[in-house]
């Protein structure tokens, strides 16, 4: 359907088969894909060898350092960054071999280290963050930055060269550099960071010159046709406080494309982004698709090497598009590619409609693995980084299973179930399938939700399972079918505390029913809880021409369980939308036209007009179905997803396919 995605392109001396590249995403050890000593792992290798059967052209393997003394990312007795290690190399002959026998191109990813944007753990246990100048840490503002000595600088450029020499030794096709994002390369090049008055600071070529010298050195020991590809941000987009923006523009950045291409760079990979804007860098569901688009293809006018892009490209037609009017050359795909890793290979025989998609939520692949030490996965592909661990295989012993629940978990358990040959009866009270996929799919913001629910609905109507709609589940009903297993995914529901209800006065509704169409809401809205539905809410009822205020006990909105980049971004929208927020903040009455309430951080009562109150403080688990057929002790019974215990949707699907793997 989009051949121009197929064709081949060259990367130096590299022949790639197609458009398409994986784009780099961090195994952080312990908790990924490398183990404590930040070595690849052979469950990595599954991984990477997962995708290069998708078909994939090119995969660009996450960050490795190549040292670790100078910035030793170190905590305990564990390595917190993948590190290129010559007692690893084994591993990498084996990953090599395998990707390339499936035509697949391999560039290994290279970083001088992470400078002003290590982690504030680290930090807090007495390391001392490095950075071109002495500015202060990201995670830590009241902590300075140790400026590297020339000396320093010298051998980490040493350690690139020995690092490219043993990776072009064991056949690694190619290097790309990692001087994006705000790291410590993009430190030494970004004026914003780097404040040196010595040869590695000032114009831009001092602060080009430690990136220009690490290319030097390692096409000093590989040789001028062995790829190098270059990897910057070509808008930092950093939010001046003024209504602007400060860090690199696209004429720096022009200038920047243009001296690395003279300098023997083959390729760009280009975004845009940086933490204190990591919502460019990471784009969440909130971003368009194609967000950076218009910014790289600036710089592709100005250079004849390949371009690289980056950015929620995993809309087939778009990212042809993007290649047909001669923006980028290379479609760079991260989350989609975890997602569904048979991403190319379904484009390329035209089903684009089961294509899974990415949700843009950031929980499997980087908010779990940094704060919940768990393997980098997928929320909406639990097979993500556990390739091996887990396999959908034939039953010997088909069974019939009865569902209860037709929700995401409940869906991903008939997936999988039916696909393995069990007789699956999947039984939904409503008129519709999806549980709270529904709602969260509802807002314009969030239709990459709305293609997940659309993509579960597609795969069981082609898989035997058979559906009964509006059935409410029972012991009788259980009885009169007579299953052999019975699986309770009776999901959830919003709590709503009614103890201030006032008759006449402001309409009560959860913030799900809002979302459903089940409630309308009036034109001036008090939601009370300020996580993620209650912020998602906000912001969609604003984009209506609503009034809306949040109201938040705690110090801050969205103050737990969701990644930075999504944060970030959310809130901004909602400053935007000109959504009123309130923090430590309680009603304290409810009147027939308006809220009182008491907030500590403007010491006492306030008063809120409203016609609606829309409650978005948690839910409660829809078990008893579940405890009835447990206390009777005649069937065997499975409960998953938000009625064990109401989370997020990667618990949901993961627990749904584990069960549907097993029973």
């Amino acid at each position: 359907m989009f051949p121009i995605l197929f064709s081949p392109v060259e990367i130096g001396s590299i022949l790639i088969k197609n458009r398409l590249a994986m784009a780099p995403m961090n195994l952080l050890p312990p908790s990924s894909l490398c183990d404590s000593k930040g070595r690849l792992t052979k469950r990595a290798i599954d991984f990477y060898v997962e995708r290069a059967k998708g078909g994939v052209g090119a995969i660009i393997t996450s960050v490795f350092k190549v040292e670790n003394k100078i910035e030793p990312l170190t905590l305990g007795d564990s390595v917190l960054w993948p590190i290129f290690r010559p007692d690893n190399l084994s591993i990498w002959g084996e990953l090599i071999d395998l990707v390339h026998a499936f035509d697949t191109k391999i560039f290994i990813q290279f970083s001088a280290g992470a400078g002003r944007v290590i982690y504030g753990n680290l930090i807090d246990a007495g390391f001392i963050p490095v950075s071109a100048s002495a500015v202060p840490a990201f995670w830590r503002p009241t902590v300075t930055c140790r400026p590297l000595s020339v000396n320093e600088i010298e051998q980490i450029v040493e350690a690139f060269a020995h690092a490219a020499e043993m990776a072009a030794t064991i056949g690694i096709d190619g290097i790309e550099i990692h001087g994006h994002e705000g790291y410590l390369i993009d430190q030494f090049m970004t004026a914003l960071w780097n404040k040196r008055t010595d040869e590695y600071g000032g114009d831009l070529d001092g602060r080009l010159r430690f990136p220009m010298e690490i290319i030097k050195a390692i096409k000093n020991v590989t040789g001028k046709n062995y790829p190098i590809i270059f990897r910057f941000s070509v808008k930092h987009l950093i939010d001046d406080g003024f209504g602007g923006e400060k860090g690199r523009d696209i004429k720096e950045s022009i200038e920047i494309a243009k001296k690395l291409e003279r300098a023997g760079v083959d390729a760009l990979d280009l975004d845009a982004g940086c933490y204190e804007s990591l919502y460019w860098a990471h784009p969440p569901v909130y971003q368009p698709h194609g967000c950076t688009i218009e910014f790289v293809a600036k710089i592709k006018k100005v250079v004849n090497v390949p371009i690289i892009v980056a950015g929620k490209l995993d809309e087939p037609d778009l990212a042809a598009r993007v290649i047909q009017e001669g923006k980028a050359d290379v479609i760079s795909l991260g989350r989609a590619l975890l997602a569904d890793p048979y991403w190319p290979k379904k484009v390329l025989e035209g089903k684009i409609e089961d294509i899974r998609p990415c949700i843009g939520c950031h929980e499997g692949c980087l908010y779990r693995p940094r704060s919940k030490c768990r393997h980098l996965s997928c929320a909406v592909n639990p097979l993500c980084g556990r390739e091996k661990l887990f396999r959908i295989s034939k039953t010997r012993n088909p069974k019939k299973i009865l569902i209860v629940g037709g929700g995401p978990a409940g869906m991903e358990a008939a997936r999988v179930a039916a696909l393995r040959g069990h007789r699956i009866i999947l039984c939904e009270k409503t008129s519709m399938l999806g549980g709270h996929l529904i709602e969260a799919g509802a807002p314009n913001f969030k239709q990459d939700v709305k293609k997940l629910l659309s993509w579960y609905l597609r795969q069981l109507n082609r898989l035997p399972v058979e559906i009964r709609y509006n059935t409410e589940v029972d012991v009788n009903y259980i009885e009169k079918e007579e299953p052999d297993i019975v699986v309770v995914a009776t999901g959830s529901s919003p709590l709503i505390p009614l103890t201030n209800y006032v008759k006449g006065g402001p309409k009560i509704v959860s913030c799900c029913d809002l979302l459903s169409g089940k409630e309308n809401a009036g034109n001036s809205v008090v939601i009370v809880g300020g996580g993620l539905e209650g912020c998602e809410t906000a912001l969609w009822l604003a984009g209506q021409g609503k009034k809306v205020t949040i109201v938040e006990i705690e110090s801050e909105i969205l103050w737990k369980d969701i990644h930075a980049a999504n944060r970030q971004m959310l809130i901004k929208l909602l400053s935007s939308a000109g959504v009123a927020i309130l923090t430590k903040t309680t009603i304290r009455e409810i009147k027939p036209d308006c809220v009182v309430v008491e907030t500590k951080s403007l010491y006492g009562e306030k008063v809120i007009y409203c016609d609606t109150i829309a409650f978005a403080v948690g839910m409660k688990p829809n078990d008893m179905l579940y405890h009835i057929l447990i206390d009777k002790g005649k069937y065997k019974v499975y409960m998953i997803g938000d009625c064990k215990k109401p989370r997020k949707i990667l618990d949901a699907i993961l627990e749904g396919f584990i069960v549907g793997c097993h029973i």
